[in-house]
């Protein structure tokens, strides 16, 4: 299949679900084009497709430490403005011939413009609705003239993905017409090599790390809550520190409060990031919005640090009660399930050995891109029977 795969920005978790998708589709020998601003060789065997945008702002879902000021939410966009930029990507998109399914990463306005220029082309398309880029709706964002068009371009599509059901009960079907028969509830993947136990010290060795510690990866901005898991430290730091990886706006105001207690590791390499989460004893996030899928557990699963999460969104269908912990959503009860497990070693170490095996089962790569082809391949199918 010729497939082009077009994302709003470069992209977090959903620019990892959406290379991750398009590698394992290449590796299969299909040919894809990957399409989003100010993409220079962004994906190693795909046609790289950049968008010109029409000025310096990058259109984003929420705010995002790396695009810093640059960061032009699309639910605050006037129509004009909104429309520009559909025209920009559409004219990325139109610059690729005889695809033969377009998937647009987000519901958004990148998913307008894989609209327009699908059916223009007499070709299906699906969308892969994360449940970043319509959430805003449910509290007020968007203008009502572009949610409309928002909302036709994923409801009109031929398929639909979400990563859980949550995304597709509680964002999805409140906010969009659409057939329930046309989503595919396909989890995010994990590389089973790359995340797995590491007990071999080396990891404490290079960063200067006791044998146990919990790890919290993510963006140190209010929304994805560090600081309630600074606060959480308070109940287990006499166990283990608490590491930090990621950066953003409140790093120094965090640093203040966490003390003693861990430490703030900053932005390190995706390669860092395995290795540090691999040796680590425990897992940890505290987010403030319910999370919708939450791939950094997934990954605790595989590399058998097991996860203690605040409970509710998508993060349930992943922690459950043989592989990790889910407490309320405060940070006492978050810092008292950490205690626990420290405390509880044949327990952690069971939870570890379920949550490895549930790794391989339910979220292995390699199967899910499996599904994702045939899926894609009945879509590509029907279209050209048309």
């Amino acid at each position: 299949m010729r497939i082009a795969i077009s994302l709003l920005n470069r992209g977090r978790g959903s620019g990892v679900v959406a290379r991750q998708h398009a590698s394992g589709l290449i590796d299969r020998g299909h040919s894809v084009w990957f399409v989003h601003p100010e993409n220079v060789g962004s994906l190693y065997g795909a046609h790289n497709v950049d968008v010109l945008l029409p000025g310096s702002e990058m259109p984003v879902h929420e705010f995002l430490p790396s695009a810093g000021e640059r960061g032009r939410p699309v639910s605050e966009m006037p129509v004009a403005e909104a429309e520009r930029y559909i025209n920009a990507y559409a004219a990325a998109l139109e610059t690729i011939d005889d695809i033969d399914v377009y998937i647009s990463h987000h519901g958004n306005l990148s998913s307008v413009a894989v609209q327009q220029v699908a059916q223009e082309r007499g070709a299906p398309y699906v969308v892969f609705v994360h449940g970043t880029g319509i959430e805003p709706r449910l509290h007020g964002g968007y203008l009502d003239a572009v949610w409309e068009r928002i909302a036709d371009a994923v409801g009109s599509a031929e398929g639909i993905i979400v990563t859980t059901d949550y995304v597709r009960d509680e964002l999805l079907l409140p906010l969009v017409a659409v057939d329930p028969e046309k989503i595919l509830v396909l989890p995010v993947g994990v590389d089973l090599e790359t995340f797995q136990d590491d007990p071999s010290g080396t990891v404490q060795t290079r960063f200067e790390l006791p044998e146990q510690y919990v790890i919290c990866p993510g963006a140190l901005t209010t929304l994805k809550g560090p600081q309630n898991v600074v606060g959480a430290s308070r109940a287990y730091a006499d166990l283990a520190p608490t590491v930090f990886i990621g950066d953003g706006y409140l790093r120094s105001a965090l640093t203040r409060r966490l003390g003693d207690r861990g430490r703030f590791l900053g932005f390190v390499t995706n390669a860092e990031k395995a290795e540090l989460i691999n040796a680590a004893t425990i897992l940890t996030a505290a987010p403030e919005k319910l999370e919708h899928f939450g791939i950094i557990y997934v990954e605790a699963l595989a590399a058998g640090s097991v996860p203690v999460a605040y409970r509710g969104g998508g993060v349930d269908s992943i922690v459950t009660p043989e592989v990790g912990v889910l407490t309320e959503r405060t940070p006492d009860a978050l810092g008292e399930s950490v205690r626990d497990l420290l405390v509880a070693e044949d327990r952690r170490r069971e939870m570890a050995l379920f949550g490895r095996k549930r790794a391989e089962e339910a979220y292995a790569e390699g199967p899910l891109t499996d599904r994702l082809e045939r899926w894609l391949a009945d879509i590509a199918a029907e279209g050209s029977a048309i």
